[in-house]
């Protein structure tokens, strides 16, 4: 693979000779795998999350599901002392498949890999890892309207809160929370976003050296910015501008894809609560500028809700028709 250049196409840049030659070497003979060649595939995950939030997963599902292939054949080669560390390793990069399947709407795809990143992750034994998994099908299942599976999903991950990481408890009470609020239950989702505050103000690090990589960006923020969907279920629009609009702010130019998704779902959020086709419009066009360098179905279809709800109580708005307009372009 190395002397027909078809490894550069897998992989990114191996850095210096002796490194390429040792991954070259553990795909050839996976029996040769050891611990560099698996920090290796870990350092260029952590590369793609970092790629995902400017890129969008367009540009990123072909070389995960690539990679993903050279570590399954690793791992039926490899010996016994390191089959662990790459399921461990696996399951993330699984995770992060099902992750860019969902982002471009696919939703069974993303429901199949996320299972099988559990799979994976249950095999090596890694607790934190396998709860998350749940959550991650929680919220691919939100896109579902399968509210009584979010609400499921999220308690299973938290059932031991004892074995987990404090910032997985309060992301799965975050993921429960949601689901109970479109199923009406909204004083008791509110109460789960209370108590997921809660934990995050009292462990505002991270308490293990492994988890996910989420977690490592999960805080109060992200909490805040996600309890948006509950008041806007509640009937709290209001609420839920001021919430988007602030963590907006918070944001970087640069991170494209999440603005954008920020955006559209304030759009829609000022649409129910201040019932202002103008603002809402404009919103809508911004947002569409970052789902068109990004391309991710989440704020497509938060466009395509805020044009139904737009033409339908504003038809003959002018801002309304040009966005729609935009939209069909």
């Amino acid at each position: 693979m190395l002397a027909g250049g078809a490894l550069s196409s897998v992989l990114p840049p191996l850095g210096d000779p002796e490194q390429a030659q040792r991954v070259a070497q553990a795909i050839e003979q996976p029996a040769r795998v050891d611990g560099q060649v698996i920090d290796y595939f870990r350092r260029v995950l952590a590369e793609h999350y970092t790629a995902d939030k400017m890129l969008g997963p367009r540009s990123l599902l072909r070389p995960v599901l690539a990679q993903i292939e050279v570590l399954d054949e690793l791992r039926r080669g490899a010996g016994a002392a390191h089959a662990d560390p790459l399921l461990h390793v696996l399951a993330q990069y699984a995770e992060m498949a099902g992750w860019l399947h969902q982002d471009l709407g696919e939703t069974s795809e993303a429901m199949d890999w996320t299972r099988r990143a559990a799979e994976w992750a249950h095999c090596a034994g890694d607790t934190q890892m396998t709860a998350y998994m749940l959550v991650r099908q929680a919220n691919i299942a939100c896109l579902t309207d399968d509210h009584a599976a979010v609400v499921q999903l999220a308690a299973a991950a938290r059932r031991h809160p004892a074995e987990l990481e404090p910032k997985l408890n309060a992301l799965a009470a975050q993921q429960q929370a949601r689901g109970l609020a479109m199923l009406g239950e909204h004083n008791q989702a509110f109460d789960l976003l209370d108590l997921a505050a809660e934990i995050l103000r009292d462990h505002p690090r991270l308490s293990y050296a492994e988890v996910p990589v989420y977690l490592h960006y999960y805080g109060s923020d992200t909490l805040m910015e996600q309890s948006a969907a509950c008041h806007r279920a509640a009937g709290r629009a209001d609420r839920a501008v001021t919430i988007l609009a602030e963590q907006i702010d918070k944001l970087p130019a640069h991170l494209v894809r999440d603005r954008g998704h920020l955006t559209a779902k304030l759009a829609i959020a000022v649409v129910q609560g201040e019932h202002d086709p103008a603002r809402a419009a404009d919103l809508g066009h911004r947002a569409l500028n970052g789902a068109l360098r990004t391309r991710p179905a989440r704020i497509r279809r938060d466009l395509h809700t805020l044009d139904g709800q737009l033409s339908k109580r504003w038809p003959d708005h002018p801002d309304v028709k040009a966005l729609h307009d935009a939209l069909a372009e």
